[in-house]
């Protein structure tokens, strides 16, 4: 079995990625073709922003909004310490200080009433996590932002496709940040990110320093980075972006079945009834979890564990004296998070038996 089933999905459009990747071949413009522009466009269409800027990652595309938002050392920006090292990596790169905000235990998303006691004159920017595939709390988030005057970035690498109050992922807030890494809900062969932004200047700062901080060829006007997508991933995007919303449908019904008959004896992450989740985990709370876990693999059914060890307890962050007890929703989450096998190919078969599964496993439990 497998825990994500990109085969299905290849067999499905593998003619069009054929012809997509032919094209390129053809052309031979391996970087900044025609695609990376048509990819922008279909992106920006998508989720109803102005623009686009795609990128080599979802860790550069939030590089690349705090580099536009001209975030500087000894600036903090304040997030989650439950997420990807990405989240806070990129932060502490350019130098500012990462600044902590516990989550929602029942969503697993950044807690907006606990965001304001820790905002200082140096909070320069917010970045909320739309964690597993559903948005975090935005209204709030950014109600608080525009009173103290900060920009807030969504770090949307796992909820394109997902829907807040009837609006986008990547369209809720000053800059959005996505990923396609392959597991993504639409991901590419590689590595591939993009920025969404309705402001004009800071579309075309992040073009700016994706390129080398080159304004045009040999002339530049910024310190920038080497940030730019691939041709050919942009190919087999727009060759996935055409089944995206179907797949999207899928993703909703399966993680919703799950939720059916596994909802009542086990935790699952509440999805707000003004939220639609694209699932990009479907993740359970269980006690003893690596027990647990062996008990799965026994059985022949795949797990993961996004995130064992939050990221104020990471070994990095210790210098900043951080110590256990101190974001307990995260930490507590972080011991017993399990995701279970999720994608749009995932038939119902398979999934009655995932389901018998954890349910065995949890009964032999207690």
């Amino acid at each position: 079995m497998e825990f994500i089933d990109l085969k299905s999905q290849q067999n499905r459009i593998h003619s069009s990625i054929q012809k997509n990747i032919n094209t390129v071949l053809t052309h031979g413009q391996y970087i900044m073709g025609p695609e990376v522009t048509e990819l922008e466009t279909k992106l920006a269409q998508y989720v109803g922003t102005k623009y686009c800027i795609s990128n080599a990652n979802g860790t550069d595309a939030l590089l690349l909004a705090l580099m536009a938002l001209g975030i500087k050392p000894g600036d903090e920006v304040l997030t989650t310490p439950f997420s990807f090292f990405a989240t806070t990596e990129v932060i502490s790169l350019i130098g500012a200080r990462p600044v902590f905000c516990d989550i929602n235990p029942d969503t697993y998303n950044i807690d907006p009433q606990l965001m304001e006691a820790k905002i200082t004159a140096k909070t320069k920017a917010i970045i909320p996590v739309s964690l597993y595939g559903q948005c975090a709390d935005f209204d709030t988030i950014n109600s608080i932002a525009q009173k103290y005057k900060i920009p807030v970035i969504e770090d949307a690498a796992q909820s394109f496709g997902a829907t807040y109050k009837g609006r986008l992922s990547c369209n809720l807030s000053d800059i959005s940040c996505t990923s396609f890494f392959p597991s993504k809900p639409l991901g590419c062969y590689g590595d591939g990110g993009a920025c969404f932004t309705n402001n004009e200047e800071l579309a075309q700062k992040m073009r700016i320093f994706r390129t080398h901080g080159q304004l045009k060829r040999y002339y530049h006007t910024e310190i920038g980075i080497n940030g730019r997508l691939d041709t050919l991933q942009a190919a087999i995007l727009l060759a996935k972006l055409e089944i995206f919303p179907d797949e999207v449908t899928k993703r909703s019904e399966i993680g919703a079945r799950y939720k059916k008959y596994l909802g009542e004896k086990l935790k699952t992450q509440q999805l707000e009834s003004h939220s639609t989740s694209v699932y990009a985990q479907f993740t359970i709370e269980v006690n003893q979890r690596d027990q647990f876990i062996q008990k799965l693999n026994a059985l022949k059914i795949p797990t993961a564990v996004h995130y064992p060890i939050p990221l104020h307890l990471q070994p990095v962050y210790q210098k900043d004296g951080y110590k256990p007890g101190d974001f307990i929703h995260s930490e507590n989450a972080a011991n017993r998070v399990v995701s279970l096998p999720m994608h749009p190919y995932l038939d119902t078969q398979t999934q009655d038996q995932i389901i018998s599964a954890v349910l065995e496993c949890v009964g032999s439990q207690h």
